[in-house]
């Protein structure tokens, strides 16, 4: 899907539930017990994205070149810095209301990581997080192997979420040579494919961090 068009999709969904919310806490309408979001799952055609703190020296490049080799490039309202998403990368976009999860923003993003370390170990790929840096990680900083396989970022609003993970399975990482990924200029990326010597099946990939993101998230996610 389209980044723009998918944004927007997004940001339609976000809107509908602070609406909902809203018209359930003044008495106008109750919540239901059953819907709390939708989850958006996506690959996108090259583009880069800015979070709304991130700075743009970390983007290599010139916006006129970028198009040149057929991205395209957008200032975004997520948190996180500037990163690329691309065919044969599933993207994730949660829209979820987590005030009615139970649980806050922090739980929110170990969560969403959670499930991608779980989703990638079914292949024996060991990774984990790195303290200050959010999103799930192979190696080790004493190492100096340190390499990011999935970067997060999110945007939550009176509990409402949206934007979310990014994992690689087969993605082209040459992308990645334009920019300082999520700002980082001392640690690499990597992706399922890499890893494994081989490209996983991508809609195996796929359901898994569904069955992984409704375990961890304790909610049963419907296929529409």
């Amino acid at each position: 899907m389209d980044y723009k068009q998918c944004w927007d999709l997004q940001r339609s969904l976000f809107d509908a539930l602070i609406a909902r919310k809203s018209e359930a806490r003044s008495g106008v309408a109750v919540e239901s017990d059953e819907s709390i979001g939708s989850v958006l799952m996506v690959e996108h055609p090259a583009v880069y994205t800015l979070g709304k703190n991130g700075k743009e020296s970390n983007l290599l490049l010139g916006e006129e070149y970028l198009r040149s080799i057929g991205a395209d490039f957008y200032r975004i309202d997520r948190g996180g810095d500037v990163t690329f998403h691309g065919e044969g990368q599933i993207v994730g976009y949660p829209i979820l209301d987590i005030e009615r999860l139970g649980i806050g923003l922090r739980d929110y993003i170990d969560a969403l990581e959670q499930s991608v370390i779980d989703t990638i170990a079914h292949y024996g790929i060991v990774a984990g997080r790195v303290a200050g840096a959010s999103g799930v990680w192979l190696g080790s900083a004493e190492e100096r192997n340190l390499r990011k396989i999935c970067a997060i970022g999110v945007r939550a609003s009176r509990f409402i979420t949206m934007h979310g993970f990014a994992l690689n399975v087969t993605t082209d990482l040459r992308y990645f040579n334009h920019i300082n990924p999520c700002g980082f200029t001392d640690k690499g990326v990597t992706s399922m494919e890499r890893e494994l010597g081989s490209a996983p099946d991508m809609e195996e990939v796929k359901t898994l961090v569904i069955n992984n993101l409704s375990k961890n998230l304790n909610v049963k996610i419907y296929k529409n």
